[in-house]
């Protein structure tokens, strides 16, 4: 079964203040989209659905260095919406791994483990236990401890945004149970969208075990609203980067005053001072 990616791009990133879209802004120096990109990529994605909305254009003219399928959402009415304009676009058969165009730094590796999961079970879902969860919807178990479905922060009771774990947005299943599902949303909610945390529900109904995952860190899953949220996530990657960079050898005189922007290449006995910014395809 071969594996069809969607990334949901379309959001206007209100609390952002920019007239760019949201997904445009930089993390070490490339859009964020793109990093999303690329990690489908790395997943050996047989094709890759852009949907974007808000900036008009803006979005396909500035990454059409990129090889993916970019698709309108002409109103943007919510995540279920969203996914249902991808779904003509993609090939009987496939495996549908849904990604988030302002969660730059998901790992390969933990989203392999979903698309496994997806292949066994029927239905790989995401998910983490935060100390706050305020805004993000809840993961409602039964008592042997079985997904049933997810509750929106804005829908839940008092109870029920108690419950830590929560839902990433980031989930795998069939296109033929995607597009089912999808069809049979309705937007009778707080918000007036059409909920992809609604197919869970359904996925349950069908009988299918919904089976989660963790990423091994909350950055992982984190994404971007506001300028801060940005400069956070870049401490993250740039964390990242050094220590993937001593990992292989190299002596950094303090990992918090280098910047990695593009793809660094060390051979042995690299030692690298304070305050420097590697960019593009370097080779030390």
């Amino acid at each position: 079964m071969g594996l069809s990616v969607v990334i949901l791009a379309a959001g206007q990133g209100t609390r952002m203040r920019s007239a760019l879209p949201k997904v445009l802004h930089k993390l070490a120096h490339k859009p964020l989209v793109e990093h999303v990109i690329d990690r489908a990529r790395q997943l050996g994605a047989e094709d890759i659905h852009v949907v974007y909305g808000h900036g008009g254009d803006a979005v396909p003219t500035t990454l059409a260095h990129c090889d993916v399928d970019w698709v309108k959402q002409a109103q943007q009415l919510g995540t279920g919406h969203a996914v249902a304009q991808a779904i003509p676009h993609i090939p009987a058969g496939r495996e549908v791994l849904v990604l988030y165009g302002d969660v730059p730094l998901t790992s390969a590796e933990i989203l392999k483990n979903l698309i496994e999961l997806a292949r066994h079970s029927g239905f790989g879902l995401l998910t983490i236990t935060l100390d706050d969860a305020t805004g993000y919807g809840r993961i409602l178990r039964d008592a042997d401890g079985r997904v049933v479905r997810i509750i929106e922060h804005k829908d839940a009771t008092e109870a029920e945004r108690a419950i830590t774990e929560v839902n990433t947005g980031i989930l795998a299943t069939s296109r033929e149970n995607l597009a089912r599902w999808l069809e049979q949303l309705d937007n009778d909610n707080a918000q007036g969208e059409y909920y992809l945390t609604d197919i869970i529900a359904m996925a349950v109904a069908d009988g299918i075990d919904v089976s989660t995952t963790s990423p091994g860190d909350e950055f992982e899953v984190l994404g971007v609203n506001n300028k801060r949220q940005l400069a956070a996530l870049e401490r993250a990657y740039q964390r990242q980067q050094a220590e993937c960079l001593m990992d292989g050898g190299v002596t950094l005189r303090d990992p918090a005053r280098i910047d990695i922007r593009g793809n660094v290449r060390c051979g042995t006995d690299v030692v690298m001072d304070v305050n420097i910014i590697l960019e593009g395809d370097v080779e030390i």
